[in-house]
């Protein structure tokens, strides 16, 4: 049974005539990663706002755990911004504390936690340091754990592997597999279509400040598929060619190395996976074949400009 921790019902938004969102509705189960996405000035941060109650919708409703959003929801959510927000003169101690205290925890608390994730990234070393002294991707870091610090069941993401090198981004999304796995409800907004396959369960799609898609990825991807398989063999490109009949389309190919090709058959009309394995067989030796699915990169492209995806 679908246990939803958070509900958005309706919510519109506009800012001096111009609509950042219309009518928006979708819901998010505990225990969940789910994907906010769509591009830029799509209304992905307004809705962020409303639900960390920066802002507040024009109309519409917030709700979390069958409660309407209120200001004591926020000590159960973390909220990493997309415009970071530390402050540079403080010590990454006295950012956490400051931090935390805002959240409800006592600095005993902070220190605690503080701990538990310092020792977990090792960099118990950074305690002292000031911000400043920080690189970008360290002072990624420290706001990531001032984010997670008061233990929220809800984490709202906003590009949260921005700036980070590939070592952190797995780092991050290694993170984010256990804090899932012990419960929490991760909410993520990123640009980074191939970090948003691997973790998310579920996503929504918003273009224009409205709801375009809502579906689980697997479902997005496989419902976007365009029939083409892609055939990987050892042999000659021309022999493949000829074998071929008027039920399919190369679409593309790769050259692997002089007789070794991946090639994209799209089919047409009645045509089956079978039949095309059948007119290959005995003219080149077939390595792997397998349907392609599209990429979420793919699938944001097709939805967003489908004119792109042909």
């Amino acid at each position: 049974m679908e246990n939803k921790i958070l509900e958005i019902r309706n919510v519109s938004k506009t800012f001096f005539r111009k609509t950042a969102l219309e009518d928006l509705s979708f819901s998010v189960n505990k225990g969940e990663m789910f994907g906010l996405l769509g591009p830029n000035g799509a209304g992905k941060t307004t809705l962020i706002r409303i639900i960390n109650r920066i802002i507040i919708p024009n109309s519409g409703s917030v709700f979390i755990k069958g409660n309407i959003l209120s200001q004591k929801h926020l000590e159960i959510i973390g909220y990493l911004p997309e415009e970071r927000g530390l402050y540079k003169t403080m010590t990454v101690e006295n950012q956490a504390v400051f931090l935390g205290r805002l959240r409800g925890m006592s600095k005993k608390e902070v220190e605690i936690s503080l701990d538990y994730w310092l020792n977990r990234f090792n960099i118990q070393s950074w305690r002292k340091k000031r911000i400043e002294e920080l690189s970008k991707g360290m002072a990624q870091k420290i706001q990531f754990i001032c984010t997670v610090l008061h233990n929220p069941e809800i984490l709202i993401l906003d590009e949260p592997f921005s700036g980070f090198d590939p070592l952190n981004i797995e780092l991050i999304q290694q993170e984010l597999k256990e804090l899932k796995e012990k419960g929490k409800t991760i909410i993520l907004s990123s640009h980074n279509m191939k970090s948003v396959e691997e973790l998310c369960d579920r996503v929504v799609l918003i273009h224009e400040s409205k709801k375009i898609a809502e579906n689980s990825v697997v479902n997005l991807r496989e419902s976007l598929k365009k029939n083409i398989y892609a055939v990987k063999f050892k042999g000659n490109m021309l022999a493949f060619v000829n074998a071929l009949w008027t039920g399919f389309e190369i679409v593309d190919k790769e050259i692997l190395a002089d007789d070794r090709f991946i090639v994209y058959v799209k089919m047409r009309g009645e045509s089956q996976f079978e039949d095309l394995l059948n007119v290959l067989i005995g003219q080149i030796k077939i390595e792997a074949a397998w349907e392609v699915v599209p990429s979420m990169q793919e699938v944001f492209i097709d939805l967003i400009q489908p004119e792109k995806a042909l």
